[in-house]
């Protein structure tokens, strides 16, 4: 006996109710599966550690990292610092939590972009313990996109320059090259090059001598002298 026409529209409507109560809950366990990933990555990862949302985009959709991150924050596991910025805080003590550290930041910008980037300006100085001088804004060449990103209360600008800068970008020589210009030529004392001598592995200050050539010219006996185990000369600049 073939059924009536009810009996197979009340077939199909069930059928395709539960079709959609089928990816209703495979698009949920989805979701969770995400969370579960970021949770657990996050579990892992060191404390002062910064994410972006980019950090995470292999696990799923956007829609899918964005709403699992948020689920993070409002259960203490992470921080928000700014859109798409993201901390496992780090807590002292006495000063309580702590913003991340400028390191931080930048590794997972450049995870994030896959940027090249040269710390300059006084922060190179700084680096090096030739000034005391911590700035507000701080400043990184590239050769990627100019602009500036905040985090928490730090500021960070990316300045786009030219090949040859960045040809030293990542290396000891580019950090000396640009807190010496940071400097200028009057300030490079023997006394800071000393400093540098005394801190600096004598390995990594020979390289300076393959990377003389990138520098200015009123730099290049400095770093040559400086690639030095004793001084020739008396810069007095």
């Amino acid at each position: 006996m073939g059924l009536e026409l009810s009996e197979k529209r009340a077939i199909f409507r069930t059928s395709g109710t539960g079709k959609r109560q089928s990816i209703v809950m495979a698009n949920k366990d989805l979701k969770n599966s995400v969370e579960r990933h970021i949770a657990r990555r996050v579990q892992r990862s060191p404390y002062g550690m910064v994410f972006t949302a980019a950090t995470f985009a292999p696990l799923g959709s956007r829609a899918a990292i964005d709403k699992s991150l948020q689920r993070l924050v409002a259960q203490g596991k992470l921080r928000r610092l700014s859109r798409g910025w993201y901390d496992k805080p780090r807590q002292d003590a006495l000063l309580g939590t702590l913003w991340p550290s400028v390191d931080a930041v930048v590794k997972a910008l450049v995870g994030k972009d896959k940027l090249r980037v040269q710390p300059t300006g006084a922060y190179a100085a700084n680096l090096l313990g030739l000034s005391e001088q911590v700035p507000a804004k701080i400043v990184f060449l590239t050769d990627g996109t100019r602009r500036s990103i905040r985090v928490g209360p730090m500021q960070l600008i990316l300045k786009r320059t030219s090949p040859r800068t960045m040809a030293t970008s990542g290396r000891l020589s580019g950090l000396v090259i640009q807190a010496f210009q940071s400097l200028g030529a009057r300030h490079i004392t023997p006394e800071r090059v000393a400093h540098l001598r005394k801190i600096l592995p004598a390995a990594e200050r020979a390289n300076l001598l393959s990377n003389v050539a990138n520098a200015p010219v009123w730099m290049q006996a400095i770093l040559r002298d400086l690639a030095l185990d004793e001084p020739e000369t008396e810069h007095g600049l």
